[in-house]
């Protein structure tokens, strides 16, 4: 299946390549059929908006979205654990769970991070993809919100994610920790204490990934890991 790794793409530093070949991947998304055809307009869309801009303009939005701070941080772990050492064991439970379907991570990124979760998800059957994108897809929903919110291009994107879910997000949970997420930085003095922070999601969701891809449980289940943040509100 190409539609989750070319979602996850869109998502890594724009070096420009993907966007010159955009009506190859709008063909392979429609080839794929797993998204509806107005999600892949709208991919369509944010490919052409891209590709019209400068390189360097599009990069700098980029880095200004995703690495000047925590709020749409794309290491999907960071947002339930933070910097807490029960990150490390999630990191080395998901990187048993790719390996497991033959997927060797080699190029110094973290497991965590989304767009490489989209590879992953792209070797798995449908069904078992869909369902594993379900276990994530509150966290995932968060940062597309937020992104929505302030009127970036990789709203869509996140949105299109969200269509391929097995589950909708639990917009109740969600919505509690986008109240409980720091706000975002605007001095870099903020931004060093965002860092500091604590977690949006708190609680320690993340158990035991069985080597089966079938049974993983590399992310939290959206109801019981999210009953337990904002002091517990239900």
């Amino acid at each position: 299946m190409k539609t989750f790794k070319l979602l996850g793409l869109l998502l890594t530093y724009p070096e420009g390549t993907l966007y010159s070949v955009s009506d190859d991947v709008v063909s392979a998304l429609r080839e794929d059929a797993l998204l509806p055809e107005k999600s892949i307009k709208k991919i369509e869309d944010f490919l052409n908006t891209q590709k019209s801009k400068d390189l360097m303009d599009v990069q700098e939005d980029y880095v200004e979205t995703f690495d000047r701070g925590r709020a749409h941080c794309l290491h999907l772990f960071e947002h339930i654990h933070g910097e807490s050492r029960d990150r490390g064991q999630a990191m080395v439970n998901l990187s048993e769970t790719y390996a497991a379907k033959g997927l060797q991570i080699n190029t110094g990124e973290l497991p965590d991070y989304l767009p490489l979760f989209l590879e992953f998800l792209s070797r798995c059957e449908f069904m078992e993809a869909s369902g594993l994108l379900g276990e994530a897809i509150d966290v995932i929903s968060m940062i597309g919100t937020k992104l929505k919110k302030i009127q970036s291009p990789y709203a869509v994107v996140f949105s299109s994610i969200e269509a391929l879910s097995a589950v909708k997000p639990d917009k109740v949970k969600v919505k509690q920790a986008l109240e409980k997420a720091p706000k975002d930085p605007e001095t870099l003095e903020e931004l060093d204490e965002e860092w500091k922070e604590a977690e949006a999601f708190s609680g320690d969701p993340f158990q035991d990934v069985a080597a089966s891809c079938s049974t993983c449980n590399a992310f939290p289940n959206a109801t019981e890991a999210l009953e337990k943040m904002a002091g517990g509100a239900s």
